[in-house]
């Protein structure tokens, strides 16, 4: 770990402690919370020592019940539907004495501790916020830190800061169906209000991965101050703001650069941005302050004394208070966004460090979402069509791509043409309405007949060739025979000849319709035999 960084890499290897706002009612179902606006919001914090977490009532400022989880609980998350909160645990072996004075010193741990600690492999707890129990346990990553939910409360994102990695988590079924590789430490973690990129805060190397989160992979890496920890995204989602070792960095999410850095006070280390965009609120760990950032000038243009250590931060959805968790005090603080000032202490358990950005809205639109099946095959194909949007739509409109629509919730269509389809869903009440769009979801297919070109075809060895498939008929699988005795099934591999000769190439496309072969004899001709043929392909 870091020696003399800031606080962050110290707190994240101890655990710690979440702070989430999420709008529920204390007495009703998660079904009627949802639509239900006026209810006092809660907020949920994770408790160290006592591997719990914590309910706190915000109409009267009271913990009205307390959640037993795994070990070292960090993260916490709420999906939009209100039903589950999504707790990250860090470890199972406990470090307090040797956490507690790298805390005191911002010394590093001792290697031992260190070792022991990176070894474990955490783990998510499940919440069922109806009844305030766990009802699932998913093993992740080691370390895992951050955790956040899309909005349309399909996917769970876990950082896993000794793993370097990104569990991804499917919420209906509790399981990872993908890791995505990322910076260095991974921390904070947030998703984009339209839910298609997640943003992963990488402590070690100071950067920002973008992870696009229809393909699972990182498309944009973006360096930021030293020692980042929290990031959170404004509600139009333009501007990301990450904090820093003393600063706050501003991220133009369109082109995913850095356009301005805000100055704030000793170790900031979460953020949190109001309802309506017009202010960051950043707590100072190292001051026992909250800075307030006017978003229009990125100038802080309050500090707020709160109590001792303050990390996690989070608002009510109506943005009139605001609730920090002061891990020095063991208290979390209540503030008045209109005057700046605490108006209530609650106490809690033992170092709470609210860590992430995870803020509640009042209940939300819906989100579209949806399946079909199936999803490929010969014409005429008859698809049916499944609505599986969250936040209750009550109008439904389906695009299917090939110039013909429907209201209905669950269709079937029937494709009459070879082609591949692109489908639209629009869900809507009347909180307003939400569009997914599924390109190229629906392939309806003849059989396909092989075609390919290469370039160059011939030249001295070692001759690194890149072939393209020109078949027809949308073929979904290929099957290359590059004439040396190697194969791939690749779309548009790229082989290397190391030995010389002249080389039959071999394309087999095939779908649901059929497969076809084409064989180009003597294609590829090498000269000037160098040594045994070996090839690579990276395409």
């Amino acid at each position: 770990m870091k020696t003399d960084k800031k606080l962050h890499s110290v707190v994240l290897a101890s655990a710690a402690l979440i702070l989430f706002l999420i709008l529920i009612s204390s007495t009703v179902s998660a079904a009627t919370v949802q639509s239900a606006s006026t209810t006092a919001p809660c907020a949920y914090i994770t408790n160290r020592y006592s591997n719990s977490v914590s309910v706190i009532d915000t109409a009267t400022n009271t913990v009205k019940a307390t959640v037993d989880v795994g070990s070292n609980p960090f993260g916490v998350a709420v999906n939009s539907a209100r039903t589950k909160a999504y707790v990250t645990n860090l470890y199972e072996e406990n470090y307090d004495s040797a956490i507690s004075e790298q805390i005191a010193t911002k010394s590093t741990l001792s290697t031992k501790t260190e070792e022991h600690i990176a070894t474990g492999e955490g783990t998510v707890s499940v919440i069922d916020i109806a009844t305030n129990t766990v009802t699932a346990t998913v093993p992740v990553g080691i370390i895992p830190e951050g955790v956040a939910v899309n909005p349309a409360g399909t996917k769970v994102y876990v950082t896993n800061l000794g793993s370097n990695t990104v569990s991804v988590i499917d919420a209906a079924t509790n399981t990872i169906t993908a890791t995505v590789s990322v910076g260095s430490g991974p921390l904070g973690v947030t998703v984009s209000p339209d839910g298609t990129k997640a943003y992963v805060v990488n402590e070690y190397d100071s950067t920002v991965s973008v992870i696009d989160t229809a393909t699972n992979t990182v498309t944009a890496t973006v360096s930021v101050g030293d020692d980042p920890s929290g990031v959170v995204i404004t509600p139009d989602g333009t501007k990301a703001y990450v904090t820093n070792y003393d600063t706050v960095s501003v991220i133009d999410t369109a082109t995913n650069t850095v356009t301005d850095t805000v100055t704030v006070e000793s170790l900031p280390w979460e953020v949190a941005v109001n309802p309506s965009g017009t202010k960051v609120y950043v707590t100072n760990f190292g001051s026992d302050t909250v800075s307030v950032i006017d978003t229009a000038t990125n100038t802080v243009t309050a500090t707020v004394p709160v109590g001792s250590s303050p990390i996690g931060i989070a608002f009510i959805p109506d943005g009139t208070k605001i609730y920090v968790a002061n891990s020095g005090s063991y208290t979390v603080s209540e503030i008045d966004t209109a005057t700046n000032t605490v108006t209530a202490t609650v106490d809690v358990g033992s170092s709470p460090v609210a860590f992430g950005q995870f803020i509640a809205t009042l209940s939300p639109g819906p989100f579209a979402n949806f399946s079909a099946k199936p999803t490929e095959g010969k014409a005429p194909l008859n698809v049916k069509f499944t609505d599986t949007s969250t936040g209750t739509p009550t109008k439904w409109k389906w695009d299917f791509g090939d110039g013909t629509t429907s209201t209905k919730q669950n269709p079937t269509h029937k494709y009459s043409k070879v082609g591949s389809y692109t489908v639209k869903l629009t869900a809507t009440n009347a909180k307003g309405s939400n569009t997914l769009t599924k390109t190229d979801y629906v392939k309806v297919v003849t059989k396909p007949v092989a075609a390919f070109s290469a370039s160059p075809t011939s030249g001295k060895a070692p001759l690194t060739v890149e072939f393209t498939d020109k078949s027809t008929g949308i073929p979904t699988r290929w099957k290359w025979s590059f004439g040396d005795g190697t194969t791939s099934r690749e779309q548009n591999p790229e082989h290397q000849y190391l030995q010389e000769g002249k080389y039959k190439v071999t394309l087999t496309v095939s779908n649901v319709a059929g497969g076809n072969t084409v064989t180009k004899t003597n294609y590829i001709t090498v000269t000037t035999n160098t040594r045994p043929g070996t090839y690579s392909e990276s395409k």
